[in-house]
């Protein structure tokens, strides 16, 4: 029996009609990375929204090692100081001093010390005006105990190289959910005649998962932006993606420049910026406090004002090193090498100089952080993670509001996107498919491997679904 007229006639104008489009495709990837990754990017929104606010951690739980009351008298040279540090903890030996302008703030000097994790240092906290200890704590890159506890959790759930994966994969789907986001809010608005409120604002008098929708996308655009930098900066701190953002930065020339702290007429020597950074490179010999004053005065002479961090020699025969440690906009990192025995400066290190990719590292690091704009900073950090709440939240409430209720074919869940998108794609953007895969995949590997087992976990589900559907219209014939 031929098909209806009627029945001829729509297929032939679907055919006919039917545009070649993305759209379907990426509404099924969107759908499924949501629903799988949405859990991840919870946690990492919850973790971060609780390291934002670290600056106010460390003063609930250590104001009185962080802070003293500014007498209104000079502060002691940085030698009485040091000299108090040693004798509270002899056992001890300096790796660093950190100073800062804040006249309300403590000295904290750094000493490596038997039995310590990797990475790990004792800092003794220093009145500046009275050389009066107020305390020591078990540090990690100048971090507190709390702190560090608050950016391990952000990054690994205190899971160590396994929780690492979980913050990666958010990340890196983070950026690919926003951008695929943003096409299909931009595809569903594109018939609107007033465009601009329609993408920024929900829709008035929208109901049940339309209304849903509408913040959904809405909210999703107010948060493309912030959600792009957080994927991006977070990347560049993962154990894979990160890696590949190195080596780029090598391979481009745009690494920040070395501090050489070689002294004049000996081999060439790089401090290790990672290791001053943690408070570990310091050389294990005795260190005479006096040093530190002709050091400290060296680098103010050089032009390095404000918070500074002045480090002993890293290996004997080296130069110390004096380096700026602002974080705030506008930061200040310059350095200097100096001669500990003459007062010399004999290289520097100017953030000035660095390559631009290396400056905006350090910018979307600071950023990243909380740092880079004080509180204003913080509060961006806490509505952006808010927002990726509220999004993650409506992805799901629009999963189950797409449920079936009727009784025969009632489901817990909304049903995904209809498979096959890819098929309504012109060869010219299938067939090289392959190789962007690839090449996502070694650029931002857990991004890749995630995608493929997506693809090859929904390929294997349509498989068994059309040999099941193929079954039971024989079935049926059979029983008629």
């Amino acid at each position: 029996m031929s098909a209806p007229p009627v029945e001829l006639e729509r297929t032939e104008e679907t055919t006919r009609t039917t545009p070649i489009s993305v759209v379907p495709l990426l509404r099924r990837l969107h759908f499924y990375a949501g629903v799988l990754v949405g859990p991840f990017l919870v946690v990492a929104a919850l973790t971060g929204m609780l390291y934002a606010f670290a600056p106010q951690v460390d003063d609930v739980l250590y104001g009185d090692k962080l802070w003293v009351e500014p007498t209104g008298g000079a502060a002691r040279p940085v030698s009485d100081q040091v000299a108090a540090a040693q004798a509270a903890l002899p056992e001890g030996t300096v790796t660093a001093v950190q100073l800062f302008d804040d006249p309300e703030a403590t000295t904290r000097v750094v000493f490596s010390a038997p039995g310590l994790a990797e990475e790990y240092s004792k800092t003794v906290y220093v009145n500046p005006y009275t050389a009066e200890v107020r305390g020591e704590l078990t540090t990690w890159a100048g971090a507190t105990p709390a702190v560090t506890w608050l950016d391990q959790f952000h990054r690994d759930l205190q899971l160590g190289a396994v929780g690492n994966l979980y913050s990666e994969l958010a990340a890196s789907w983070l950026g690919v959910l926003s951008v695929v986001g943003l096409v299909l809010w931009l595809a569903r608005r594109r018939t609107s005649r007033r465009k601009a409120r329609a993408l920024l604002l929900p829709e008035k008098g929208a109901k049940g998962v339309r209304r849903t929708r509408s913040w959904h996308g809405s909210l999703g655009v107010w948060a493309l932006v912030g959600a792009l930098f957080l994927s991006a900066t977070g990347l560049t701190w993962s154990t894979y993606a990160g890696e590949n953002f190195s080596a780029a930065l090598v391979a481009l020339n745009a690494k920040a420049p070395v501090l050489d702290t070689a002294l004049p007429g000996s081999a060439p020597v790089a401090s290790s910026e990672h290791a001053a950074h943690n408070g570990t490179a310091g050389s294990t010999e005795p260190v005479d406090p006096d040093t530190f004053d002709r050091v400290l005065a060296a680098g103010r002479t050089a032009g390095l004002d404000g918070p500074v961090e002045v480090a002993p020699a890293a290996t004997p025969g080296s130069a110390w090193s004096v380096a700026q440690t602002d974080q705030t906009w506008p930061i200040r990192q310059d350095k200097a090498a100096v001669d500990p025995s003459t007062g010399t400066v004999t290289a520097r290190a100017d953030f000035a100089d660095r390559p631009f990719l290396a400056k905006l590292s350090s910018w979307g690091i600071m950023a990243h952080m909380g740092l880079l704009f004080g509180l204003a900073n913080q509060i961006a950090l806490l509505l952006l993670a808010g927002t990726i709440l509220a999004l993650i939240f409506f992805g799901y409430r629009m999963w189950w509001q797409r449920r079936p209720t009727r009784a025969d074919r009632s489901a817990p869940f909304g049903t995904a996107p209809r498979r096959g998108g890819w098929q309504q794609l012109p060869l010219w953007f299938v067939i090289p498919a392959p190789l962007v895969l690839i090449a996502v995949g070694i650029a931002v590997p857990l991004l890749g491997i995630s995608l493929v087992a997506f693809l090859v976990v929904d390929g294997i589900i349509g498989l068994v679904r059309a040999r099941g559907a193929a079954r039971t219209p024989v079935a049926a014939g059979q029983e008629e």
